[in-house]
């Protein structure tokens, strides 16, 4: 017999037939009613067993955790919350699981706790919701580009080049890190290394995104980064997924168009196709904020959060408007903001969350930032103080996306990387995309995992990842 699936099952209106559905045991009451899920979906089959003919042993197999195999018939549930329900003829365990070991309990466990059992923490409600959620997401964003006529571009992971210009980059290397060869100057000699010369982990895709934009016209990269940054928050991971999407012939204007459609089209899409995990995931947020103080609150439930940003149109201020606002406003002239206003300095999340949650009560789109503090390669706005930047801020996250027009005058850009300290031989492949046949283009990128802590209400950038990989972390 073909096995079917718990979330095919729930909606069948064939009842009376025979099914064979196989699955974890989330709960075992009265020596009758199990809960069984097997991941397709966050609710569970519940499945009655006929405990007067089923034996002893197996019976006895029956815990929270253990794997079964069930042959029953489909019929109407006389329980609450659910149309269906199995009668079981035939249970098989396929797996045990010792109750006086297994962690994860049919009770409430803290995010915590549950990072320490990250290899069963999936099994949990919470985080099989998160881990569809993010399969869907990942979906979504090829579907998107896909109808688009966007090309998929695979960049590489393995760069000699430093996008970002910060400098936390992890290093690759083939060398004897115990004894490596060095030259006359008593510096490693990586023209021995195995690439022949430095090579670190990408932080970014977005310069080889601007290779094949240079040539395809639209095109997007979504793969693994990697950042180097010792930081132990809940915001910092050191493997985290990009997409980066770059359009030649689009103004910075058309990039910010881009931008908030994307962002609406990904929102409602988790509504439309998550609408069970999405539901649980506000549930659980709800009761997660009654064990806060009141002003801790977050002021939106999650259902609202996400409509709140597909129903209004996007706020689009310029940073030196961003700082006259906030300069201006309460918290400031009480001195409530932790961090420093002031033209020239970067908004902190304190600033950006303010801009979205208190003044403008909607999203909002920041551009024409300060050149001193943004990237080498964003193009020179004629003031000659600013850049074409945008970043793209968010209720309960702040910045969750950053982009720009990128510089396509090789006079103007040979200039900003002389200012940066960035050697023009490193970069004369990216110098030569202006030299020959040099288009106005921009793009973006959206953190993977930013995306995710929105979209499910979790706090910690940790809980969206299934392996996170930050600062003393490495299991799995």
């Amino acid at each position: 017999m073909q096995r079917t699936e718990i979330k095919h099952l729930l909606k069948t209106e064939a009842l009376s037939q025979d099914v064979l559905v196989k699955g974890w045991v989330r709960t075992f009451r009265n020596t009758q009613f199990i809960a069984l899920n097997d991941g397709s979906t966050i609710l569970n089959v519940q499945v009655v067993v006929d405990f007067q003919n089923t034996p002893e042993e197996i019976l006895n197999k029956i815990k929270t955790g253990a794997c079964l195999s069930v042959k029953g018939t489909l019929v109407p549930s006389t329980g609450a919350g659910q149309s269906v329900e199995v009668k079981a003829t035939e249970i098989i365990i396929l797996g045990e699981a010792d109750p006086e070991a297994y962690p994860i309990q049919p009770k409430k466990h803290s995010l915590e706790f549950l990072r320490s059992h990250g290899h069963l923490r999936m099994r949990t409600n919470t985080f099989s919701a998160i881990f569809r959620v993010r399969h869907a997401m990942a979906f979504a964003i090829h579907q998107y580009f896909h109808e688009r006529g966007y090309f998929y571009i695979h960049s590489p992971i393995i760069t000699g080049s430093d996008a970002e210009g910060a400098g936390e980059m992890f290093r690759v290397t083939t060398l004897n890190l115990d004894n490596p060869p060095r030259t006359e100057e008593g510096k490693v000699d990586f023209s021995q290394d195995f690439f022949g010369k430095e090579t670190n982990l990408t932080v970014s895709g977005q310069l080889q995104g601007e290779i094949a934009a240079l040539a395809l016209g639209k095109v997007y990269t979504f793969g693994p980064t990697f950042r180097a940054e010792n930081s132990n928050t809940t915001r910092h991971l050191a493997e985290f997924w990009m997409i980066e999407p770059e359009v030649a012939f689009n103004e910075i204007e058309d990039n910010k168009n881009l931008a908030e459609d994307f962002l609406k089209y990904l929102v409602r899409y988790a509504l439309e196709n998550c609408a069970d995990d999405i539901d649980f995931l506000d549930k659980r947020l709800a009761e997660e904020e009654k064990q806060k103080p009141q002003n801790d609150r977050r002021a939106m439930g999650l259902i609202e959060t996400l409509r709140f940003c597909t129903e209004n149109d996007f706020a689009r201020i310029s940073y030196t408007e961003a700082i006259q606002i906030l300069q201006n406003s309460k918290q400031y002239k009480e001195k409530k903001f932790q961090y420093e206003v002031e033209w020239g300095k970067d908004l902190q999340s304190e600033h950006e969350r303010f801009l979205v949650e208190k003044h403008f009560k909607k999203p909002v789109i920041v551009g024409d930032y300060p050149k001193d503090i943004k990237a080498f390669y964003m193009k020179l706005n004629p003031d000659g103080k600013t850049v074409a930047a945008m970043d793209v801020l968010f209720p309960g996250i702040g910045e969750i996306i950053g982009g720009s027009q990128r510089e396509d005058s090789t006079e103007k850009l040979m200039k900003r990387m002389d200012e940066m300290h960035i050697p023009a031989h490193e970069m004369s492949w990216y110098l030569d995309l202006r030299r020959f046949g040099s288009a106005p283009h921009s793009g973006f990128g959206l953190g993977f995992e930013r995306l995710m802590l929105f979209v499910t209400g979790m706090g910690n950038i940790r809980d969206v990842i299934g392996f996170p990989r930050a600062a003393k972390t490495i299991e799995f």
